[in-house]
């Protein structure tokens, strides 16, 4: 009875047998531990694959064909191309023969086809491929919206913003060359614990400090903007509020990592921010038409985020047919006492700033403010 009392049969052990037949035993906790760490991660994997899939049919559905050509349409649409390639590889590898149980207790792989190294080598290259992309992405931006500040300021948030980005890359490039090197000989030629972490950390740094050049300028422009009267809520204020989101809520799941027990959370970074940046355009984009302007000073208010959803309409019209100086162009020169004067040079600096945001440098605006027709 007491032999009874103390055999748990939850923690009991059972014995298997390598190839040349020497007997080694796995627990049942541990058994429990492998199946369902695979279960956890795959969960994870997979939500972060349908969420990227749905958003990139999402996105090739709703982008106009105008906008398809734009560097940052291009850059988003292969961010989440890359990243459902990724986790469906990822999701492929804790379903393939290298998650089999004897094969995972053994340590025995030999009987794991070259197609299975090939797809996890794979999916540690697109890991960096979509970092490289989200990199880029963020870069283009924060060059869009710093566009018309102080060109000492400007040079140094740059180049500081270029070394930051490469410092992640770099990481993430030497992480990716170690781990397919252990993949093909299943030997660990250095520990990669450290330098996994530190490619978690010097990413999330990088997401941060773009997100945070990213919402500072587009806070200062809007509180402009309310300054001059226009207080509507439109798409500037829709890729500010996602601009916080992006900031906010990797940085969340990068820490979780290291303070939670399921898997590869700091996986779900990059996805993030790759969902994050092409949802904002997408936002922006439905809000412009939902809420189609008639008057020049609403028109103003839905064209400055053009830049950003890779659009290239004039940001203002001066345009008429009598010139710009006609009496019959009063309504969309807007000389209403809440619109100051184009010629104010606040006025004229916000004009700079949305208008760079089309990534194009218009030629046709005088010192005056006014449009050259």
């Amino acid at each position: 009875m007491a032999n009874s009392s103390s055999f748990d049969p939850f923690t009991q052990s059972f014995t298997l047998h390598m190839a040349d037949g020497t007997p080694f035993n796995v627990s049942i906790p541990d058994l429990d531990s492998f199946m369902l760490y695979n279960i956890q991660i795959s969960i994870n994997y997979s939500a972060q694959l349908g969420a990227s899939f749905l958003l990139l049919v999402v996105l090739l559905l709703l982008t106009k064909n105008e906008k398809r050509r734009s560097p940052i349409f291009v850059i988003n649409s292969l961010s989440l191309f890359l990243n459902t390639a990724r986790n469906i590889l990822q999701c492929l590898y804790f379903t393939g023969p290298f998650s089999e149980t004897y094969a995972y207790f053994a340590q025995d792989y030999s009987r794991v086809p070259r197609s299975a190294y090939a797809t996890s080598v794979a999916g540690t290259v697109l890991i960096f491929l979509l970092l490289v992309c989200v990199e880029l992405s963020l870069i283009l931006q924060t060059r869009v919206v710093c566009t018309t500040i102080r060109q000492l300021y400007r040079r140094g948030i740059f180049a500081l913003s270029f070394l930051i980005a490469l410092v992640a890359v770099a990481f993430r490039l030497a992480l990716c060359v170690e781990n397919s090197e252990y993949i093909v000989s299943l030997t660990y030629l250095v520990p990669l614990t450290w330098l996994g972490s530190a490619a978690n950390i010097t990413t999330s740094i990088s997401v941060f400090w773009f997100c945070a050049v990213f919402v500072t300028k587009l806070g200062l422009a809007i509180r402009q903007r309310r300054k001059l009267g226009l207080r509507r809520f439109g798409p500037m204020q829709i890729i500010f509020i996602m601009g916080c989101q992006t900031l906010v809520i990797p940085a969340i799941f990068s820490i979780l990592q290291y303070t939670t027990s399921i898997p590869s959370m700091d996986s779900n970074v990059l996805t993030l921010v790759s969902i994050f940046l092409p949802l904002s355009s997408i936002w922006a984009s439905s809000s412009g038409v939902d809420h189609a302007p008639a008057t020049a000073r609403q028109d103003r208010q839905q064209n400055h985020f053009d830049g950003l959803t890779g659009s290239a309409r004039p940001l203002v019209n001066y345009k008429a047919s009598s010139g710009p100086l006609s009496p019959s162009n009063t309504a969309t020169t807007c000389t209403s006492s809440s619109m100051p004067s184009p010629a104010n040079p606040r006025q004229q600096a916000m004009y700079l700033d949305l208008e760079a945001q089309g990534l194009e440098e218009r030629q046709d605006r005088t010192m005056s403010g006014a449009v050259v027709p």
